[in-house]
């Protein structure tokens, strides 16, 4: 056994964020960790490396019981982590990212031929040929994964943890980072692989470390864990709050409530029309650069649409900027939380009433104990995980920060809400709890416009679909006729020429 966790406790501000949790990881093994968002995944492995001290437990690698204070103590040990946003400066060349800080010398001065000759030799064992004079920002995320990994290699690694490494990536991609883990691993190098796609974990990993609340609940080999009991020990529960969050019965007579005709801007959007009813969940489907977020920006306001015409309950709007769309009742939860919802340093009571803030004030001052109010109020409401309302936000998992930016808008008391990709980047229960959200706000009269990639998110909650095509929606699907065969056939419906679906 390579690695051995056992009994690793860990509270912050009193509230426990792990609770006798374990992991093991034998040599030359990919080990899954898996849970949902706030499971203790993360704090587990900063634990591991030295970012956090635990409260209780032993840690042992390689037989011998380590007690890593800081982050440099776990590398020269032999861990490597290999966060999400992947941590390279991005202006160096290639070769200087593999070696910084460990350049290779000679007299004194960097020998930038031995550091060459290195780079492209640790490079050539994963098959991958670039110019590694060349500085990291001009590749793609594959690329720059490789390159992460190659300095792990470098400093002699015997673990690598790698977190939610295809995020950004492509199916390509995906294949080259396997490949790379293969060869790690026929190295006889170690590699934690933390993710929540299930095909993924399947197609690489040997065994799967389940965590749940702060606990380790299951370990098993892959091949004796079926996908359905996986996502069972993730929960807690089955898993059929996620099936079947329409609305009961037809939303075709209600009134509708936002309309978009014809809309367009330059050539991501050329000809969209879709409609929102009171209290239902309409959704807005499309492959990658089918027009989906630049739809809702110009829905919000946040760019200006060139043609077309915006109604909200059947009168013609402009909205030449966000103000006016919020003014008027529309909330939008971006797709990318972290570059475009939260302020990461900023408290959840901060980030919470951000768009309230011009009705919270009194004589430029904040009204606070209203405000404490209403923060307590969607705490309490929304389920909202956190030791308190002045937490920094960043602290929180995905799946409450999404939360957060939820209860920002319900709190301005919108009679639309848009939400473009909600569940991007939370686990399985966290998607489930988000989803049935948004389905309680519908049912209590919010007219919700859901953009989303995955196909299973919308046939559990849409009561319509809009489908877009190459900036132009190509056809409406009512609840009595959503597939999954009929959103593929539709997506696939005016492809540009040469291209298939």
């Amino acid at each position: 056994m390579l690695l051995s966790m056992q009994g690793i406790s860990k509270a912050f501000a009193g509230v426990a964020a792990l609770r006798s949790a374990s992991l093991e990881v034998g040599r030359a093994e990919v080990m899954a960790l898996v849970g949902q968002n706030g499971a203790g995944k993360s704090t587990l492995i900063k634990i591991l490396t030295g970012v956090y001290r635990r409260d209780e437990g032993t840690i042992a690698l390689d037989g011998r019981e380590v007690d890593f204070a800081m982050p440099a103590e776990s590398q020269a040990a032999g861990i490597a982590t290999i966060y999400q946003e992947i941590n390279l400066a991005p202006q160096r060349s290639v070769a200087e990212n593999i070696y910084l800080s460990r350049e290779p010398r000679r007299f004194g001065m960097i020998d930038h031929a031995a550091m060459r000759r290195g780079a492209e030799a640790v490079l050539a064992t994963f098959n991958l040929a670039i110019d590694v004079d060349r500085p990291v920002a001009r590749f793609d995320a594959a690329t720059r994964q490789m390159v992460a990994i190659a300095r792990a290699v470098t400093q002699n690694a015997r673990l690598v943890i790698m977190d939610e490494p295809t995020s950004s990536l492509d199916e390509r991609e995906v294949a080259v980072l396997f490949e790379t883990i293969r060869t790690l691993k026929r190295s006889g190098v170690s590699v934690i692989f933390i993710g929540h796609r299930l095909d993924e974990l399947y197609a690489i990993c040997d065994r799967v470390t389940i965590m749940r609340d702060g606990q380790t609940v299951a370990k098993s080999a892959m091949a004796d864990m079926s996908k359905m009991d996986l996502v069972r020990h993730m929960l807690g529960k089955e898993l059929a709050a996620f099936q079947a969050m329409a609305a009961d019965g037809a939303t075709s007579d209600r009134p509708v409530r936002l309309a978009v005709e014809k809309a367009g801007a330059g050539v991501r959007v050329r000809d969209v029309s879709l409609t929102v009813r009171e209290g239902e969940i309409s959704g807005l489907a499309g492959l990658l650069g089918s027009g989906r977020t630049e739809t809702a920006r110009l829905i919000f306001g946040a760019d200006r649409m060139e043609r077309g015409t915006i109604r909200m309950d059947g009168k013609a709007r402009d909205y030449r900027e966000p103000a006016a769309a919020i003014a008027d009742g529309i909330g939008l939860v971006s797709e990318d939380r972290k570059v475009d919802g939260i302020v990461p340093d900023m408290s959840i009571r901060e980030n919470m009433t951000l768009a309230l803030l011009p009705k919270l004030r009194k004589a430029g001052i904040v009204d606070r104990a209203r405000q404490d109010e209403i923060v307590a109020r969607y705490i309490r409401a929304l389920g909202i995980k956190c030791a308190s309302p002045d937490q920094p936000i960043k602290e929180l998992s995905g799946g409450n920060q999404q939360k957060v930016l939820l209860a920002r808008w319900l709190a301005t008391d919108p009679r639309v809400l848009i939400v473009d990709e909600p569940t991007r980047g939370i686990d399985i229960g966290a998607k489930s709890e988000i989803l049935k959200l948004l389905r309680g706000l519908a049912d209590e009269g919010l007219s919700v416009l859901m953009i989303s990639s995955e196909l299973e998110e919308l046939l559990a909650a849409a009561d319509r679909v809009t489908v877009l095509s190459d900036g132009s929606s190509v056809a409406e699907i009512a609840r009595k006729d959503l597939s999954e065969a009929a959103l593929l056939a539709a997506m696939a419906h005016q492809m540009p020429q040469g291209e298939t679906a």
